[in-house]
């Protein structure tokens, strides 16, 4: 495969220069890209299609978080190409091409910030900011072998960043270091001093662990042995079977469960959550976006347009009821955690797939995937993926996932961790 000197990680190479707001800006020194979904000054937002291009207009101003990282001296090289509409986590855009996995040319770099991952993964930038709505930071950190946070939602400002799903959308980050990705945390969680914490305990979900392909060993191990040389051996360590867990504490889901949820190789309470998450998210895709399909009728790639269709169509029937779901959710993983408790899963089912490869082939993974992605994403806590090498050539990651509030611990929790991984 030829591979070009940007890894096709940019959809425009541009660069911002910083607009330091103080003597000492934090990030001085660094730079980073830009998802094509965050608002530029005088630019048109693309969305990842280029329908959406061709009928709205200019930002008349830049997003939040874009401009909270210019004043603290960080410099932007660029835009990065997305998935049309944020609608997948594959990182395969039929219009502007798809970028280059750096650590795996073969295989997909995951969705929906693809480029934002790749420039990262490829050395091109120190660190760049994506959107994770359904998983869109966290399967491209992990295919690309590079740390990505979601942070808590709502803790992040999302003003002028085109919304997929407000119920669940977060702006997240992307480094190769901790060191970095706790720098740009200090500026985007408006917190200048973040101290290493002892968890109070660590949470291993077992269960979680089977839908994964990778051998539980490899992922879990690392983290135990990491906390004991960090911290002395102090921490408890304690295993759950989530999803049982989940299924007692969060009685809306029932509404959810079906025959699907009870197939072969899947967590019932878990698919039940996904499902429950994927029906809001297309409601609040419809009411955000549907008129606008509807009426400028856009080509969308395979995949993307499908899903789409199924947005559209979607009634409000058991919106309420999903909405109870995330509500009951976040308060049995509140008090499942404690204070500095920490919950460890895999952050996707194995290592990234193949380029193109048949939609068939991969539901099944794509149906444990999101399992695991709607933890965090339904309850909105945060959650990071760590990479952990590679494994038979192809790169792997395990999560950890801190409760809501808790981004600040988290960020400094893995920068000492990474010291012994």
């Amino acid at each position: 495969m030829a591979i070009s000197n940007d890894y096709g990680a940019f959809i425009e190479k541009s660069t911002i220069s910083p607009t330091p707001s103080s003597s000492f800006p934090s990030l001085k020194g660094l730079t980073f890209a830009i998802k094509d979904i965050f608002d530029v000054e005088g630019r048109v937002t693309g969305f990842g299609n280029p329908d959406w291009l061709r009928t709205h207009s200019a930002a008349t101003s830049t997003a939040h978080v874009v401009s909270s990282l210019l004043e603290a001296g960080a410099t932007s090289l660029g835009i990065t190409i997305m998935d049309e509409m944020a609608y997948s986590i594959n990182g395969e855009n039929a219009h502007y091409g798809t970028p280059v996995n750096p650590v795996a040319s073969e295989r997909v770099p995951g969705g929906s910030s693809s480029g934002s991952a790749v420039a990262v993964a490829a050395g091109l930038v120190d660190f760049s900011i994506g959107t994770d709505t359904g998983g869109s930071v966290r399967v491209p950190a992990s295919y690309c072998g590079i740390f990505g946070l979601r942070p808590s939602h709502g803790v992040v400002s999302t003003v002028g960043v085109t919304p997929m799903a407000q119920s669940f959308d977060t702006v997240g980050w992307f480094a190769r270091d901790t060191a970095t990705l706790k720098r740009v945390g200090c500026v985007l969680l408006q917190q200048p001093h973040l101290e290493a914490t002892e968890p109070s305990q660590l949470i291993i979900a077992d269960d979680c662990f089977k839908l994964c392909s990778v051998p539980r060993e490899l992922l879990v191990q690392s983290v135990v042995q990491s906390v004991d040389k960090s911290f002395g051996g102090n921490t408890v360590i304690n295993k759950v079977d989530l999803g049982a867990y989940i299924e007692e504490h969060v009685p809306s889901l029932k509404h959810f469960m079906t025959s699907e949820t009870q197939r072969e190789f899947c967590i019932p309470s878990l698919m039940a959550l996904s499902s429950s998450m994927r029906m809001l998210q297309r409601f609040e895709f419809k009411m955000n976006h549907g008129e606008w399909v509807s009426s400028v009728k856009p080509e969308f790639g395979p995949g993307i347009s499908e899903r789409i269709e199924e947005a559209i169509r979607v009634s409000d029937e058991k919106i309420d009821l999903c909405r109870l779901v995330k509500t009951e959710l976040l308060t049995a993983l509140s008090t499942l955690l404690g204070e500095n408790g920490v919950l460890v899963i895999p952050t996707v089912p194995g290592p990234p797939p193949h380029l193109q490869a048949d939609v068939v082939a991969l539901e099944s993974f794509r149906s444990r995937a999101f399992s695991l992605l709607s933890i965090a994403g339904v309850s909105g806590l945060c959650q990071v993926s760590i990479p952990l090498g590679l494994h038979e050539n192809l790169p792997i990651s395990v999560s950890l996932v801190a409760n809501h509030g808790s981004d600040g611990f988290l960020l400094s929790l893995v920068d000492s961790l990474s010291k012994f991984m």
